[in-house]
């Protein structure tokens, strides 16, 4: 019933950005944390970003300055502005929100970034 659906990803030139928006239905997530992850080929899975119920945010160092993150609870979805987009930043971006009983992922969507 839970769903997270992601879009926003695509292929973008070094320098350039990309909006990416996670849209949560079955339940409002308000009262939770909400992050990023994202995941190269042969790579592990890592957290790119974390938004608090309160609003207070976290980022991995690679993207510090770069990404924000921000969520609008009325539409109960999370965003990540990612700006100054690096050929290393290429990756399935996964949206996720943990409960007390659940953790829930997005789909994945492709982010691509060519030099």
């Amino acid at each position: 019933q839970v769903q997270l659906v992601e879009s926003g990803g695509g292929l973008v030139q070094a320098g350039g950005s990309l909006r990416l928006s996670c849209a949560a239905s079955g339940r409002t997530f308000s009262n939770y944390a909400m992050g990023w992850y994202r995941q190269a080929p042969g790579k592990q899975r890592e957290l790119v970003a974390r938004i608090t119920n309160g609003g207070t945010t976290n980022y991995a160092d690679s993207v510090k300055g770069r990404f924000t993150i921000s969520r609008d609870n009325a539409k109960n979805t999370v965003y990540l502005q990612m700006n100054s987009l690096k050929p290393e930043d290429t990756a399935v971006y996964y949206c996720n929100v943990g409960t007390v009983f659940s953790n829930y992922w997005g789909q994945g969507t492709q982010v691509t970034v060519s030099s």
